[in-house]
């Protein structure tokens, strides 16, 4: 007999899941607080103020930069603003990618380097997004970090394919797609930040899965010494 009790979250693995938990708990928080059951009359802005604390900004960057200072509570934002997004259809959108490029990513790598995928992609993001774009907007969302899981999934594929000996730059049709909708997406509203932002967290997802990836650390010492 078949087992209907089973939960389709029984075949994610747990990292998955917990990712999108957090992201999708704090907007169901966020959509509570806009339709007044938390907070109060205040928790209308809660969105709004977490964007402000936690989003990352050219001129914040740009302060720390010229002054030399750095404070922890800033630096923070690196990682923070990926939990954070400007409505729930930008939060679900985040969801569904990672529990779909991150189940697949999620079953070749570890628990630890696919969080470390996540949050390292998320910060080359940041860092893309401030050091060569001077946006007005703020930068929040999990894209950068989901890129870098894409990042890694084109690692996977690539591998795959010169084990197999067929073309490897069949590897990037992914990115290659999804690069020309965001580009579209740029034109049609003068912003460039979040393709720079995005494209910025696959090069780092794809670059450092040559070192997080089963035995990728042993392969990269393999190669550097038969040179």
């Amino acid at each position: 007999m078949e087992n209907h009790t089973l939960s389709p979250f029984n075949a994610l693995p747990p990292v998955v899941v917990a990712l999108s938990a957090v992201i999708f708990g704090l907007e169901v928080l966020f959509q509570a607080a806009t339709a007044g059951f938390l907070g109060g009359q205040g928790g209308v802005g809660w969105r709004l103020d977490a964007i402000r604390d936690y989003g990352v900004f050219d001129e914040v960057a740009r302060f720390m930069w010229q002054n030399g200072i750095y404070p922890p509570e800033e630096l923070l934002r690196l990682v923070t603003y990926p939990l954070i997004h400007t409505g729930f259809v930008h939060a679900a959108f985040v969801v569904v990618f990672i529990l779909a490029i991150g189940k697949m990513v999620a079953e070749v790598f570890s628990p630890l380097a696919f969080v470390a995928l996540f949050l390292v992609s998320a910060v080359a993001g940041a860092l893309g997004f401030v050091g060569l774009m001077n946006s007005p907007y703020p930068l929040v969302g999990g894209y950068p970090g989901v890129y870098g899981l894409i990042g890694a999934f084109t690692f996977i594929m690539w591998t795959e394919a010169t084990v197999r000996g067929s073309s490897r730059y069949r590897a990037f049709g992914l990115i290659g797609a999804l690069l020309a909708i965001q580009l579209i997406f740029g034109l049609l509203n003068g912003e460039f930040g979040s393709v720079v932002a995005d494209l910025s967290g696959f090069a780092a997802g794809f670059l450092m899965s040559f070192l997080v990836s089963p035995g990728g650390w042993r392969r990269m010492l393999a190669r550097m010494r038969s040179r």
